[in-house]
């Protein structure tokens, strides 16, 4: 049995949706759970003082963890990165002057062919995971290959080097010229090998996801039989929606029978309270509709809507309409694998919103923060294990200071907890996360 405790200035958002900043708390973990959270132990430069060394002496042993943040650091919750293709990472900043569907012929799709070389995808996804950790990605959503062996490797590199990881084999049945597709019994096929292959590694942090790429790619037999899989299996699915107008009114063409592009997933089963849709920037009302009664989440990926001018998503209306909503990268239609340039991202288009209509309030960073943390959880249904600091949970955090060298930020003055977290949220980059933390364990 592992036993740790993290003491020192806290900040998340609780069940509730509201901001906790504690500027004093103990957090108690035993075996990668979070089991008490302390207010208020009276620490000294020197060390602890009395009033928590009792507790600490019966719950510690010897060889046991004691860490005293310092008074420019805090905690908060690893990040949450709802939607990212690691297979796309070497294309971070190209092809940004197209629209989504010629991007995706000129730039993404040669690229992805690539993976075939599996020392190719050794060498890129060992970068993609120490990467995206470095920048305090605790749980990432990941498109990985079209090509079953190479996502497995993805699949092994999230698990050795400690990141929570839902890794999707991608799925596209539909002929294309240059060869990249499959057939429906090879897709279903290496899906369901994909699957045992993530069985066998065996890491309770690992999970697989069903990733039909869009219904563009994949025509309704095979969506069909991914979603018996899903249900099969009990298995997250993954897929894009809604991103550009050119694709909507494709997949209208390519689905005549079907009132919206929602529907087609809809009628091939694969809108389950475990789905996440990315991007959902034009979603009609009667497609929100469908979505809150399936349960069924959307991530917002600002700044890949905005680089491929697909769109400014509307988050608000999503909220109203009782919808989950997390944040992604999208990597590489978004320039960073950073959550937090991501929530800027979030914060800027809410901004333009506002500007362009009457008696709109745009979002906060705080919104940005809980999309970031408890919302990306939520929308992937795994609130019950992270998301914030609450009992029962496990510890996935960061530890975030202000006070590191070549920061981008200074301490010319004094700052109240809140006003450096704001501070964090807008101008702070990855120098300073100093520690991150998953299920107890440190990985950077």
């Amino acid at each position: 049995m592992v036993r740790q405790v993290y003491i020192g200035a806290l900040i998340c958002i609780d069940d509730n949706e509201e901001l906790i900043i504690k500027e004093n708390a103990a957090v108690f973990v035993e075996d990668g759970k979070i089991i008490r959270v302390m207010e208020n132990p009276q620490t000294s430069q020197q060390g602890i003082d009395d009033d928590i060394s009792d507790f600490l002496t019966i719950f510690l042993a010897d060889d046991d963890e004691v860490n005293i943040l310092s008074r420019e650091q805090f905690m908060i919750p690893g990040f949450i990165d709802g939607h990212t293709h690691a297979v796309q990472f070497p294309n971070l900043g190209l092809g940004y002057s197209k629209c989504l569907l010629e991007w995706l012929e000129n730039y993404t799709f040669p690229l992805e062919r690539e993976y075939i070389d599996t020392k190719f995808a050794e060498q890129v996804f060992e970068a993609v995971v120490k990467q995206t950790v470095k920048m305090g990605t605790t749980t990432a959503c990941y498109f990985a290959s079209l090509y079953a062996e190479a996502s497995t490797i993805l699949a092994r590199k999230a698990a050795k080097l400690g990141q929570r990881a839902f890794i999707g084999k991608v799925n596209m049945n539909a002929p294309r010229d240059d060869g990249y597709c499959e057939s429906t019994e090879k897709s279903i096929n290496e899906t369901v090998a994909f699957i045992k292959s993530i069985e066998r590694i065996g890491s309770p942090l690992v999970r697989p996801i069903i990733t039909p790429r869009f219904a563009l790619s994949c025509d309704m037999e095979l969506m069909q039989e991914l979603a018996k899989i899903a249900k099969e299996k009990d298995l997250h699915i993954q897929t894009h929606i809604s991103e550009n107008k050119d694709e909507i009114a494709a997949v209208e063409a390519a689905f005549p029978n079907q009132p919206s592009y929602t529907a087609v997933y809809d009628a091939a089963g694969l809108l389950t309270n475990k789905t996440v849709l990315a991007h959902g920037v034009h979603l009609a009302d009667s497609e929100l509709a469908i979505l809150k009664e399936r349960g069924t989440a959307v991530i917002h990926c600002p700044s890949s809507n905005t680089y491929l001018k697909s769109g400014l998503c509307d988050v608000q209306r999503l909220k109203a309409n009782s919808i989950k909503v997390g944040l992604g990268t999208d990597v590489s239609g978004g320039a960073s694998y950073s959550i937090l340039d991501e929530m800027r991202s979030v914060l800027r288009v809410s901004n333009c919103l506002s500007l362009t209509r009457d008696n709109y309030t745009p979002l906060s960073y705080k919104d940005a923060f809980y999309m970031a943390t408890l919302g990306g959880a939520r929308a992937l249904s795994i609130e019950d294990k992270v998301g914030n600091f609450m009992a029962g949970k496990e510890f996935d955090a960061l530890i975030v200071d202000l006070n590191v060298k070549d920061s981008l930020l200074n301490n010319f003055r004094k700052y109240t907890l809140e006003e450096n977290f704001q501070r964090f949220i807008y101008s702070g980059d990855e120098r300073n996360i100093v520690s991150v933390y998953v299920s107890g364990r440190k990985i950077k």
